[in-house]
């Protein structure tokens, strides 16, 4: 195995000293030595990748569609995501407008890399899935996180506002909605309300909805519908068609600045895997159903996890949306949910995550995913009140 030479120790990006690995992978690594662990731990669904969705990268492969498509993702692609996008949201984008990337991820990564300058300061509402902030660091940004644990986990225009008055070096503002951790969604109401806030100063909203197909209790509204001319929007496949592993993410904006990030794209990529685009192009044209379903499965285990926890007398975030919960731990360990979290998978094997790893105004939470079967929820949560109820003793 070779060694570094000594003398090349000091030349990397020293950026990288200050960030550390994704939490939420090493602490469940660090409880997966348990053979018995029943894992609520990660976002990833349970369901198959619908079986017309899997043909048509199939039929892509065998028809030795195996060339370079266009960076930005192939034509057809593109405007199957318009035509969604205004069918299923009332939002208006050209295919121009759109790039498609290898997961939602790239198309966070690419978004920040086109708007932040070293110094830059990004808004950041916690708790929220851990992965912008280490990205905006490595590109030499300043995160400003805002609490909302005390707003319901929602950013409030008080706060907003707030916020941008104290920081004149704001350029951008992250919303992840629906949220992941919490699983909260911002209402039509709550929406345009923020968007009255936002359209007051030059910032850049990155809109993460990952998640808009997964929404329970109302319908997902868009912060794109109200100040398009400010919003990178964001979305994919991997939660609404089970297609995690096929990273299939896409973009869209302002055309002035899709063409930098589609430039960053080609750099990166070149462009997404020609299967992968045939596949998407399947999920998007004919796939609806298939949302709907998945959703409708998300809803009934959600149903049942929220039934178990009141019987239990657990406090948690209501989730109107996503596969997940937020759950409040006992008070007995203030709010130490980090060693909440060991001792629940060394006492009775249950996996779930921290709610640290997701921000500070996490602590004193835990998150589960119920984008697991019934039987593997119900057996999870009895071993979760089996832990409280030893707490009790």
């Amino acid at each position: 195995m070779p060694r570094t030479n000594p003398n090349l120790l000091r030349n990397y990006n020293h950026r990288l000293n200050g960030i550390e690995p994704s939490g939420i992978r090493h602490f469940d690594d660090t409880i997966s030595q348990n053979d018995d662990l029943i894992k609520l731990t990660l976002g990833e669904p349970d369901l198959n990748t619908p079986e017309h969705i899997k043909q048509a990268a199939i039929k892509g492969i065998n028809e030795n569609d195996s060339h370079y498509s266009a960076q930005a993702g192939k034509i057809e692609l593109r405007q199957a995501i318009t035509d969604y996008l205004s069918n299923r949201w009332n939002l208006e984008y050209d295919a121009d407008e759109v790039v498609v990337t290898n997961g939602a991820t790239q198309s966070i990564y690419s978004a920040l890399q086109a708007i932040v300058n070293p110094g830059d300061e990004v808004i950041i509402p916690t708790p929220i899935f851990s992965l912008y902030e280490p990205i905006v660091e490595f590109l030499g940004g300043n995160v400003i996180n805002v609490d909302t644990s005390k707003t319901e986990f929602k950013l409030t225009p008080e706060l907003l506002t707030d916020t941008l008055k104290q920081h004149p070096g704001v350029v951008a503002l992250v919303i992840n909605d629906p949220n992941n951790p919490t699983g909260v969604s911002y209402t039509e109401k709550e929406i345009k309300q923020l968007g009255q806030v936002i359209v007051k100063f030059p910032i850049w909203v990155l809109s993460d909805e990952i998640y808009s197909e997964i929404t329970f209790d109302h319908n997902h509204y868009s912060l794109a519908r109200e100040i398009s001319d400010q919003v990178l929007y964001i979305n994919g496949l991997s939660k609404s068609h089970a297609m995690t592993g096929w990273r299939f993410g896409y973009i869209c904006g302002p055309s002035e600045i899709i063409r930098r990030i589609k430039m960053i794209n080609a750099y990166m990529v070149t462009c997404v895997a020609d299967n992968v685009q045939d596949a998407a192009i399947e999920a998007i044209r004919n796939g609806q159903e298939d949302a709907f379903e998945a959703k409708k499965i998300y809803q009934k285990r959600r149903d049942l996890v929220t039934t178990k926890l009141n019987e239990m007398g657990v406090e948690y975030v209501m989730p109107t949306s996503t596969f997940y919960c937020f759950i409040k731990i006992d008070d007995s360990y203030g709010k130490d949910d980090y060693q909440f979290g060991l001792d629940l998978a060394d006492n009775v094997g249950l996996g779930v995550i921290p709610g640290r790893m997701f921000g500070d105004s996490g602590q004193g939470y835990i998150r589960i995913s119920f984008a697991a079967s019934d039987e593997k929820l119900e057996n999870g949560l009895n071993r979760l009140n089996k832990f409280i109820q030893l707490l009790e003793k």
